[in-house]
This record gives C-alpha cells, sequence and structure tokens, in this order.
C-alpha cells in the first residue's frame, strides 16, 4: 500500500498584510511604552531599597496610574493580584532586587 504525499503549499510573507504600520506609527509606539516603562520605574526605585530588605528576589506589579504596587514570591500571582484589583490596566513586573530585572541574558 502505498501512502499519499500531501502537496502542502509554502506560504511566505505576512499574516495580515492589510496591517501595516508607518514608521511614524512604530516610533510613536515605542515612544509610548518607554513613557509607561519610565513611570512605573520611578515607583519602582522609590520603594526598592526598603523592600529589598524583607522582600529579596520576591517580585512587584506596579500600576503607575494609581502608584500602586503588589508584593508576592511568584510573579504570575503578583500579576493576578494587580489584575483583580485593576483588571484592564497595564502592569509592569520587576524583581525585587539590585536591578529589578527578572532574568538574565
Amino acid at each position: 500500500m502505498t501512502s499519499a504525499k500531501s502537496a502542502r503549499t509554502v506560504r511566505r510573507g505576512r499574516i495580515f498584510p492589510e496591517i501595516q504600520w508607518s514608521e511614524h506609527h512604530k516610533a510613536q509606539w515605542k515612544a509610548e511604552r518607554q513613557a509607561f516603562f519610565e513611570r512605573c520605574q520611578s515607583i519602582f526605585e522609590q520603594v526598592q531599597p526598603q523592600l529589598i530588605k524583607t522582600h529579596y528576589n520576591w517580585y512587584m506589579a506596579v500600576e503607575p496610574e494609581s502608584g500602586e504596587y503588589f508584593v508576592d514570591q511568584d510573579a504570575f500571582f503578583v500579576a493576578d493580584k494587580a489584575h483583580q484589583k485593576y483588571p484592564n490596566a497595564k502592569l509592569h513586573v520587576f524583581r525585587i532586587n539590585e536591578t529589578g530585572v527578572c532574568g538574565r541574558i
């Protein structure tokens, strides 16, 4: 018995070719992301010296509009806590250590 070979057509290109961002739109999006990160970073830098003593290597989710932050040992739980209180808000998660980074390259 012979098996039939499937002749798959390889499609190359964008999934949604009708969605094309201009360079201006890309630059605006990057600037908004950077501004959001800087607002979160300033809140993290204010509370980091106190929290590093008691919660070293825990995670901290920051909601910059209210200035509120949430702390937990697990990154998923801290994000869940924050999303329960602010369901539609953007958050940024930091690790409470010297750099605020959650991993390394």
